[in-house]
């Protein structure tokens, strides 16, 4: 895992665990989407991580891609990611929208 104190990485394993899917679902700046890749690239758990949840992200694309949520649900998705990031990143979410696409 990259330290903090590295020149070359500022992003701790705990930033761009908690923003991973912020940026699997390309809701990054792109100096953010940048940083974020330059991290998961170096460091080992990270990246492990990243591809387990790009995994479960087509997984899920896949077999409920032509299913739309409940506004209620995506509601409550909203919320739980939000906490989430607050929680793991302490990184503030401002909006979030889901998407589904169609292949």
């Amino acid at each position: 895992m990259s330290s903090p104190e590295s020149g070359k990485d500022k992003v701790r394993c705990e930033e761009a665990l908690a923003e991973i899917y912020l940026l699997l679902d390309r809701e990054c700046s792109p100096e953010r989407d940048e940083e974020l890749r330059r991290h998961i690239e170096d460091c080992p758990p990270c990246l492990e991580e990243y591809g387990i949840d790009e995994a479960i992200k087509q997984l899920l694309h896949r077999k409920c891609g032509g299913d739309l949520a409940p506004a209620e649900l995506r509601q409550k998705l909203r919320a739980s990611i939000r906490q989430t990031v607050d929680i793991r990143g302490r990184v503030t979410v401002e909006r979030t929208e889901v998407h589904v696409e169609r292949d």
